[in-house]
Formats: C-alpha cells, sequence, structure tokens
C-alpha cells in the first residue's frame, strides 16, 4: 500500500469513528459563503456556520449549501461566533470540531492535515501556521504585524509558535471543555493560546496555506489599526477584567 492510500484509509477510519465539525464564523459574506461551505462539507460530518449579524444573505446562501446556520441578531464579533458555533458543535455530538474561515484563504484540502493529530489522540489542539506551509499575496505590513504577533504571544502565552493568529485550527470536545474564552472579538485567538497554556494542554502546529485574494483582504480588514485593538483587548482581559 501506498503511502498516499495508508492516509486515505486512515482519513476514512477516522470519518467513521469520530464526529468532526467544522465550525464557520460568517459576517456579510454572502458572496463567498457557499463555495466554502461546499468545499468544507464533503471533508467533515457537519458544517455549522455561524452568521454574526450579516445584513446580507449570508444565512440564506449557507443554508442552501447545506450548513446547519445558526445567527447572531447582532455583529458580536469572530470570537463570539466561535463560541456559540463551536459550543453547539459540541452539544450537536461532536468530538473535533475544527475553525475554518468563510473568505476562502483557507485551503478545504487541508482539513485532514490540521484535524488528524487530534483524531489521533497526539494533542488536545492544532494551530495551522502558514509560516510552516505557504502564504500568498500576503502585504508587507501584515506580514510584519503577524511576524510582531508571534513574539507578543510567546511573551503573553509561553506557547512558541510560528502564526500568532491563524483562524484554521481544531480542538478536541476534552479541551474546549476546560477553557475558559470570553474574548469576542479577534483576541481570541491569543486567548485560546493563553488556555491552551494554562491548561497545560497537548498543542501542535501543522503547516496550512493561506491565500490572501483582493476579496479576503478587504473581508480581513477591522479599521485603520486592527493589531492595536487585538492589543488593547488581551490586556484588557488579563490585567483589568
Amino acid at each position: 500500500m501506498t503511502a498516499c492510500a495508508r492516509l486515505c484509509a486512515g482519513i476514512n477510519h477516522i470519518r467513521k469513528v469520530m464526529n468532526i465539525t467544522a465550525v464557520i464564523p460568517a459576517y456579510n459574506e454572502a458572496a463567498s459563503i457557499a463555495r466554502v461551505v461546499a468545499q468544507v462539507k464533503p471533508r467533515v460530518g457537519e458544517v455549522i456556520v455561524v452568521d454574526d449579524g450579516s445584513t446580507d444573505d449570508t444565512s440564506v446562501a449557507a443554508a442552501a449549501a447545506g450548513a446547519y446556520v445558526l445567527k447572531h441578531l447582532i455583529n458580536r464579533g469572530y470570537g463570539a461566533a466561535l463560541i456559540t458555533g463551536t459550543n453547539s458543535a459540541f452539544k450537536r455530538g461532536a468530538d473535533i470540531a475544527v475553525h475554518f474561515d468563510a473568505d476562502g484563504q483557507f485551503a478545504a484540502n487541508e482539513l485532514n492535515t490540521v484535524i488528524a493529530p487530534v483524531a489521533a489522540g497526539e494533542a488536545d489542539i492544532v494551530f495551522g501556521s502558514r509560516f510552516l506551509g505557504r502564504v500568498e499575496g500576503i502585504s508587507a505590513l501584515r506580514y510584519v504585524t503577524l511576524k510582531l504577533a508571534i513574539y507578543f504571544t510567546w511573551f503573553m502565552s509561553g506557547l512558541k509558535l510560528t502564526d500568532a493568529h491563524n483562524g484554521f485550527r481544531a480542538v478536541s470536545r476534552a479541551a474546549w471543555q476546560d477553557m475558559n474564552l470570553r474574548q469576542s472579538r479577534m483576541a481570541f485567538s491569543s486567548e485560546i493560546m493563553d488556555e491552551t497554556a494554562r491548561h497545560n494542554l497537548r498543542y501542535r502546529e501543522v503547516p496550512v496555506t493561506v491565500k490572501y485574494t483582493e476579496y479576503s483582504r478587504r473581508r480581513s480588514q477591522q479599521g485603520k489599526w486592527p493589531a492595536l485593538k487585538i492589543v488593547k483587548d488581551i490586556f484588557w482581559s488579563k490585567f483589568l477584567s
């Protein structure tokens, strides 16, 4: 049996014995969400899309593509959407939840790479890393910001990661239940690393691809100084709340 055949057999076995749910937070992603759901759905047991207060047809498009859709009445933020969706995934019987973005910048064919260490019992949580894998179309400013975030995360949490703000991750039911996650916006990505360190969870990084298109670059903007907002949220949570 070739290495590829062994990998495929292992993946099929995982799907048979484990319930894997993809959780996709979405805000005004009607233009891309159906395509993303269609790519992800054959590779997992269920897709949950959390429509985070969209004013367009995100919910309709996601449901038509076969996702189970939850909807926030107002825009509560990336972290809040992931918390809502992941809690729902485990309540609906998932063994593993995998987080995936709605703008199409991740590769659905890499889902197995992210899920596998958790499914094999080798890790409690897996973080995707574009700097171990491949990144395309990244601006110089974003590249520098992400590299600086690595050192900030190391300082704040003690985790030595190569990619501090990658939304492609997988987590086990037990690990998720241990965590106390409160950040409702982009600082969620740092908070989940803090919780990983605080509970001494087994973690692993795996290489993933991130492709920045004109659409995903436009959708990922969070204001003029998004990094400063993340830092403010983290310090408020750790030292002032």
